[in-house]
């Protein structure tokens, strides 16, 4: 499984403004091919906010960040006070 980090800064107070972001992409997330899950993280002090994702493969990452990352960067044009964060991880779920 593999887990997608995407932060972005929009500075402080802009929680509802990333509400409707969260809105917005779920179900871009939802009907993605290997999806899992996802959860929304605010930061409000700091104005950073974001998505932590989960999917079934790095292919299948990938493929939503081709189509995603696009429409990603047209939503937060004119609102957000610098680029993206995008990390990719590999997720290791112990045996025991």
């Amino acid at each position: 499984m593999y887990a997608l980090l995407i932060m972005f800064p929009l500075g402080p107070g802009m929680h509802s403004t990333a509400e409707k972001l969260a809105d917005q992409f779920s179900p871009a997330h939802r009907t993605g091919k290997g999806f899992k899950s996802e959860t929304f993280l605010a930061d409000d002090t700091a104005g950073e906010y974001g998505s932590f994702t989960l999917w079934q493969s790095k292919e299948d990452i990938e493929a939503f960040r081709m189509a995603a990352t696009p429409q990603l960067l047209t939503a937060l044009s004119g609102i957000a006070k610098g680029p993206p964060s995008i990390r990719l991880f590999e997720v290791y779920e112990p045996k025991a």
